[in-house]
């Protein structure tokens, strides 16, 4: 077992010297002729478009150059992983990759992924050749030959890129296969039953073939990899995808208005956020570009706002003072960056894990006058990447991301209509006392 484990170490540190060549891969249209309805699902995918997101490049080519090229490999690894292996990294000065990593996480690529190092920073072994690895202990093709891969089945397979740790200083970057370890759904559901079936937080069984001619079977694993980024799959033109991705962000949390206390004219708002459908935190991955965010709007009979927090400007800026789940990095001095690059410390990670929940307050003043009653709308917002970062890598206003709705609720506030008292007898017979009055001082210097 060592001596297997230990030829299978040097097989992956030859292939990480460039013992493979990008033309040892098979091209995702070839695998299409015989895997039509799985290509067609993975074609528009984020794992297709792994090297062609726009995000993507331009934070490799800024990390490239802020870095004298340190990054490279480390970035490249995970994003073209065919050009990894065969030692192509690219570079700010020299961004160019072979023609199959230009299609990202490919057919071949993982099918020939035969064993993993462990979790993390592309800790996948890859053995290229006619033997292509997959979830069926009994599978059989005229093209290639089969082999039942364990791994495939696994979260563990899915691990090996989604956790992501600084190459240099080791802090976690991105943590999603660690948040699913350590969650409510390691024992039962694996990435692949949310994200590779038909059911969108849970398994659902997806009757099929896997290719032409090939049997029946009760369950075959889709394609569509569909996460939380609708914004990429709607840019680059696919709107399966981007359907799908709003699809799931849509099922993966709740907002409820738990209590509303009015003491005088001072409203107290409580408001609960709660993770039901994701099994990581929300937001996982790139998670200082994802934000997740609460927009309150209270409004008067009119429509005049009478509080309001979590608004997005003109320009695509979300109120400072919202609540904002998300991931903040700080540099060596502690200062805010969102290049993950200089990323020394997290500084707030306030994201909301499986099963759990966030507790808000929110508190306003009406005003003298108000015409009630009031109407309290409250939305739960996503953006894969903020307006920051957009601005960052293509310049201020260029690129503004779609605001996705994922959850929202509303309620009313009551506001009585103050009472015209009836006026007191003395005022009633104000006229009379004082004509009385009158009477008498006249009586009185008559008889003067």
């Amino acid at each position: 077992m060592r001596i297997g484990f230990f030829l299978i170490l040097l097989s992956a540190m030859l292939l990480n010297a460039g013992a493979v060549k990008p033309s040892d891969y098979t091209q995702p249209e070839v695998c299409g002729g015989c895997h039509a309805e799985i290509y067609s699902q993975w074609n528009g995918s984020m794992h297709s478009m792994a090297h062609k997101d726009p995000v993507y490049q331009k934070l490799f080519i800024m990390a490239s150059r802020e870095t004298n090229s340190t990054f490279d490999a480390f970035c490249t690894k995970c994003h073209a992983p065919i050009d990894y292996l065969s030692g192509n990294i690219p570079s700010a000065d020299n961004y160019k990759v072979s023609e199959i990593s230009e299609k990202g996480i490919s057919c071949d690529f993982c099918h020939t992924v035969n064993a993993s190092s462990g979790i993390g920073n592309g800790a996948f072994i890859s053995s290229p050749g006619k033997v292509k690895y997959g979830p069926f202990n009994d599978s059989s093709s005229m093209y290639h030959g089969t082999a039942y891969s364990e791994l495939h089945t696994k979260a563990e397979f899915c691990g090996m890129c989604h956790d992501v740790k600084h190459p240099f200083n080791g802090l976690v970057l991105e943590n999603t296969y660690t948040e699913w370890k350590e969650g409510p759904y390691n024992e039962t559901t694996p990435c692949q039953h949310c994200h590779m079936t038909p059911g969108v937080t849970k398994f659902e069984a997806n009757p099929g073939r896997a290719a032409a001619g090939a049997p029946m079977r009760e369950h075959i694993y889709t394609h569509y990899f569909v996460g939380g980024n609708a914004m990429l799959p709607g840019l680059l033109g696919s709107p399966e995808h981007e359907r799908l991705a709003k699809e799931r962000l849509r099922l993966a949390a709740v907002v409820e208005i738990l209590d509303i206390e009015r003491i005088n004219e001072t409203v107290n708002l409580n408001v609960k956020v709660t993770n039901i459908g994701a099994g990581h935190k929300i937001p996982t991955g790139l998670t200082e570009a994802r934000e997740i965010w609460l927009d309150v709007d209270v409004r008067d009979k009119a429509g005049n706002q009478i509080f309001r927090s979590g608004a997005m400007d003109a320009g695509g800026y979300i109120d400072h003072n919202a609540v904002i789940y998300h991931t903040v990095f700080g540099d060596s001095t502690g200062k805010v960056t969102e290049k993950v690059w200089f990323a020394d410390r997290i500084l707030l990670d306030n994201r909301i894990p499986p099963k759990g929940y966030s507790l808000e307050n929110y508190s306003f003043t009406i005003p003298q006058g108000t015409n009630g009653p009031l109407r309290i709308d409250i939305k739960l917002n996503y953006v894969s990447a903020s307006q920051e970062l957009s601005d960052l890598l293509f310049g201020k206003g260029s690129v503004k991301p779609p605001v996705i709705e994922m959850a929202s609720a509303n309620a009313t506030i009551e506001i009585p209509v103050p009472r015209k008292e009836m006026p007191g007898l003395e005022i009633l017979f104000m006229p009379l006392i004082i004509f009385a009055a009158y009477v008498r001082i006249k009586r009185n210097r008559g008889r003067i």
